[in-house]
């Protein structure tokens, strides 16, 4: 009993037979899923923000328990998922937009001043494409429209 009134004195970290397994292997699960999120990360950088914050499990360190540990599993398994989801909903939407550009290069008229900027297409850069009348209100009045592609980025 004096032993644990001594400040300072290390303890080994006794840990039942069954746990150290469980909890190697799930440190592998939660390593592979934290590679998996940064990945998701990399390939979605300059078109979306997917969050790859780290929360802390607990206030001060400490090794954590096979429920603590299992629980930041599910999370970043839940973030994955988000990110994929997200991932997924922005390729769509870049998707119609392409087809929607495609349509409107076949009949400007048909798209009277619409505008797809290079970000709604899922490409770099801050040009557009924007149907507009030929040679401006007279040209509004005869049904002269195209579609006028932007230089890129202002100075």
């Amino acid at each position: 009993m004096s032993g644990l009134l001594v400040r300072g004195a290390p303890f080994p970290l006794t840990v039942g037979g069954d746990e150290q397994p469980a909890r190697a292997d799930l440190r592998r699960q939660i390593g592979r899923l934290e590679h998996q999120l940064s990945r998701l990360v990399a390939e979605a950088f300059p078109r979306l923000e997917v969050d790859a914050t780290v929360e802390a499990a607990a206030a001060a360190p400490r090794a954590l328990g096979l429920g603590e540990l299992e629980q930041v599993r599910d999370r970043l398994a839940d973030r994955i998922a988000d990110a994929r989801d997200a991932l997924a909903e922005k390729a769509e939407l870049e998707t119609t937009n392409r087809e929607l550009l495609k349509e409107m290069l076949a009949r400007p008229a048909d798209f009277k001043w619409l505008r797809i900027s290079s970000a709604d297409v899922g490409e770099p850069g801050c040009g557009h494409w924007h149907s507009r009348p030929r040679l401006g209100l007279l040209g509004m009045l005869m049904g002269w429209w195209r579609v006028k592609v932007s230089s890129g980025c202002p100075l």
